[in-house]
């Protein structure tokens, strides 16, 4: 079976990375093939890795790399794909195009997934000739670690695909939680919400950015703290899924605290950029 995974950035090349573990003939798709390759690269230090670390076998490391290639056009990646996952940015209009071409090409028979992590899988399915083989697939970084997959129900998804959904989740070793369309779902709907309150106590000068994690991960047993969570995840990715929230919903908890505004404009993104509520600079 073939997957076919499109955007090769942080959610992408993991996405990518595990499927190709799971014996899926792996395709890793982007605008340029330069980008696609460098998603397909990561995968491939992340399972060295694995195989450092005593994780993955050096057997299971060829076979998965054997099975993992690169390409700049997805027309012809999805043609004879089974599975067809966009895991571009969280921006509507870029993930309805994306999905829209996908969608034209790839056969009728087809799951076509969404890693989006808050838009409305019924918005996206509208903009589609084959609306009801469309699932939110909500992995979470990093994605080969992660064991949680949240599985969204569009008000137009077949059972055909969400059974075909769940398979596909059970198949790379991964955990379901299955919920109906509703904006930011059940994780991102709680995750943010934690994120810009532990933002909001920054701000005001409650505590300082390690003691507010740590007191997440002590006192509530929770693997990461928010802040930090939001320096890996990305300040602008937050941002826009706190904008997006804040504009469905109607609810003054979900407005972007100043803090994330200025650090977003100021170009401090997180881990990616070096520094965000933490100094990234020496990791």
């Amino acid at each position: 079976m073939k997957v076919v995974v499109i955007g090769a950035g942080t959610m992408g090349h993991g996405i990518a990375q595990v499927s190709a573990m799971a014996g899926y003939e792996t395709v890793q798709v982007d605008a340029t093939l330069e980008q696609a390759e460098a998603g397909v690269a990561r995968a491939l230090r992340n399972l060295d890795d694995g195989v450092k670390r005593g994780k993955v076998t050096v057997d299971a490391r060829d076979a998965a790399a054997a099975s993992l290639r690169a390409s700049a056009d997805i027309p012809s990646a999805v043609v004879d794909a089974d599975i067809v996952i966009e895991a571009v940015p969280e921006r509507m209009e870029l993930k309805q195009s994306v999905l829209a071409t996908a969608d034209a090409h790839m056969p009728a028979g087809a799951l076509l997934g969404s890693n989006t992590s808050s838009l409305s899988i019924t918005d996206l399915q509208n903009a589609l000739t084959h609306p009801q083989r469309v699932v939110g697939l909500h992995f979470f970084n990093p994605v080969h670690i992660n064991p949680l997959i949240e599985v969204v129900r569009g008000r137009l998804t077949d059972e055909t695909s969400m059974t075909a959904a769940l398979a596909y989740v059970a198949r790379i070793g991964k955990e379901a939680v299955v919920v109906n369309d509703s904006p930011g779902f059940a994780t991102s709907r709680l995750g943010v919400l934690l994120g810009l309150e532990a933002m909001r106590m920054l701000e005001e000068g409650v505590a300082q950015a390690a003691d507010i994690d740590r007191a997440l991960e002590l006192g509530y047993r929770h693997p990461m703290g928010p802040l930090k969570l939001t320096d890996l995840v990305g300040l602008d990715v937050r941002l826009d899924i706190a904008r997006y929230l804040h504009e469905k919903l109607g609810a003054a908890h979900f407005k972007p605290p100043a803090i994330l505004e200025r650090l977003v404009a100021d170009g401090h993104l997180g881990k990616k950029t070096g520094r965000g509520f933490y100094d990234w600079s020496e990791s």
